[in-house]
């Protein structure tokens, strides 16, 4: 990161190259975002995330808009939240014409080259833990919990598989339906410290995080540490 918080790192042209930036980046539009013929949209709650994300998309080709939300829980639908989220958008033309210079997929988040980023899979998980992922401390057991919810069942096997592959050990519980309709899966308890610091490590030199996102895992974990 530079003395202003900007984004320091150089991305590649192509954003399919296998890059720490674009792992990340992917990994967040996998989580929260969508790729249609019309453009990309990646939604985030973080505005430092969502000025990375923009960056890392093109910089004068993204579009980055703030407006307050109130969104349900994914386990509980009558708990509802209000926050800001940043929407990054893309449009179509800047993507798919002639001059443009991204090639994005847009068959559907199944058909996501994530094999491109094989050798950035923290990154990639970073991504997606800041997409798709939950963060909470458990006050009945002190422990710290973390989930990852999306309507893909899909994509939720994609994660469990990369996890399993990550170098701490990972070990996941069962793919369940939420209340809301979609589907949910969790780590085993004992494996979120080991895994947190490892997820976002490194993360601060490249500036491919949320800090909102890095310090509720860090309170979470401290206050599981005081119990």
């Amino acid at each position: 990161m530079t003395a202003d918080g900007a984004l320091e790192l150089e991305p590649p042209a192509d954003l399919l190259a296998g890059h720490p930036a674009t792992a990340y980046f992917w990994g967040h539009v996998a989580g929260s975002g969508e790729v249609t013929a019309e453009g990309l949209e990646v939604v985030t709650n973080d505005e430092a995330s969502a000025e990375a994300l923009a960056a890392i998309a093109g910089g004068e080709f993204a579009d980055l808009a703030r407006e307050t939300t109130t969104r349900e829980y994914a386990h509980d639908a009558s708990i509802t939240r209000t926050e800001a989220e940043y929407t990054v958008s893309i449009d179509g033309s800047d993507l798919y014409g002639a001059s443009g210079p991204l090639g994005l997929p847009v068959d559907g988040r199944g058909n996501y080259r994530f094999s491109a980023f094989s050798n950035h899979g923290r990154e990639l998980l970073r991504g997606l833990l800041e997409g798709c992922g939950t963060v909470c401390f458990k006050s009945s057991s002190g422990t710290v919990g973390i989930s990852f919810v999306a309507d893909d069942r899909e994509l939720l096997e994609v994660i469990d598989d990369l996890l399993e592959s990550c170098p701490v050990d990972a070990p996941t519980g069962e793919i369940s339906e939420t209340s809301s309709g979609g589907y949910w899966f969790g780590l085993e308890d004992e494996a979120v410290p080991d895994f947190g610091g490892w997820v976002y490590g490194e993360s601060e030199e490249t500036g491919l995080y949320a800090p909102s996102r890095r310090r509720k895992l860090q309170r979470s974990l401290e206050q599981a540490e005081n119990v």
